[in-house]
């Protein structure tokens, strides 16, 4: 498959990019799962024993079961699939679009734009089963499963509790896009010139993207980790800023940030080759069938022309 085929031909099928981009968001958060809980532990102003990320983790196994690191997945797994099959639609179309309109002239800020778009729709799909998920994962979560906690915050509440991170969500969650796609690109661009598929450039850019882009969006991580476990009344961004320096100062802001950028690395990774290997295979599939349909509508006009001028010396002697 080449350049066209693979980069142009894909950008008009958004069935294409949502399959692909579903099953690429339920890999990565489900592998990554336990590293993400240990984050949460660490970034809480409640917890106990969080230091470290070996320190967290032996703590939430020995005192907690071994299964308490993925507590909450299953949140994961009903959110992350429409959230990425919606980010990656939207990211694929505006990009084939920005593109069109500026011809290619100014690709970084086609990316980084198009990664912001993506963003606000997968945060408003999936800003519900994070708050559900970070609850799961508190110390002494008083709840049992995910939809005693959904439906718990919901009567106790409101159905806004399920947005009010969602501010402060998207403030991290545009620029960590921006600075994550741009990376992305910029890393395809020089281990992937001619833009095909290659496993290993998809997988060491992701790997890049995700690691710059977790370590520089980590302090609002930390206030949006607040906000959706309601911890000390925060409410909004500035009111979690204020209740993280006056309880750990500066560095409180940098909590987690060892634990983030080692679950975005591998879970961008992961992302990345899932989405280009299944974009890669639906397209392969795509143009088989099309190549398929092709060459039956040739041969059934070939074979119509074949009778038609079998045809033609019959006639032209009857007539004589």
């Amino acid at each position: 498959m080449n350049f066209e085929d693979y980069e142009t031909l894909p950008t008009q099928n958004s069935i294409t990019h949502m399959t692909a981009g579903a099953i690429a968001g339920v890999m990565e958060h489900c592998v990554m799962y336990p590293l993400d809980s240990v984050k949460t532990r660490m970034q809480s102003l409640r917890s106990a024993h969080n230091g470290s990320i070996v320190e967290t983790f032996r703590y939430m196994v020995q005192r907690e079961g071994l299964l308490r690191p993925i507590r909450g997945m299953s949140a994961v797994v009903v959110g992350a699939g429409p959230a990425h099959a919606c980010f990656f639609a939207t990211y694929e179309q505006s990009k084939h679009t920005l593109s069109q309109l500026t011809r290619h002239r100014h690709d970084h800020i086609t990316h980084g734009l198009s990664g912001c778009l993506a963003s606000l729709i997968h945060d408003a799909v999936s800003n519900p089963t994070e708050v559900v998920k970070q609850r799961l994962q508190m110390l002494n979560s008083p709840y049992r499963g995910v939809w005693e906690c959904a439906r718990h915050v919901y009567r106790a509440e409101g159905l806004r509790a399920f947005y009010r991170s969602y501010g402060t969500q998207v403030t991290m969650n545009v620029p960590f896009q921006a600075v994550h796609f741009v990376t992305y690109e910029w890393c395809q661009s020089r281990m992937n010139p001619t833009r095909g598929y290659e496993p290993r450039a998809h997988l060491t850019a992701g790997a890049c993207a995700g690691a710059l882009a977790a370590a520089t969006t980590t302090p609002l991580d930390v206030c949006k980790t607040l906000l959706n476990t309601q911890e000390r009344g925060a409410e909004g961004l500035v009111g979690a800023a204020g209740l993280v320096m006056r309880t750990s100062g500066p560095r409180g802001f940098f909590k987690g940030v060892a634990a983030r950028i080692l679950y975005q690395m591998p879970a961008a990774a992961i992302c990345w080759l899932t989405y280009e290997t299944l974009k890669h295979a639906l397209n392969t599939v795509e143009l088989a069938e099309e190549s398929t349909t092709n060459t039956a509508g040739s041969s059934l006009a070939c074979a119509t022309l074949r009778i038609a001028a079998a045809e033609v010396p019959a006639t032209t002697l009857t007539r004589t």
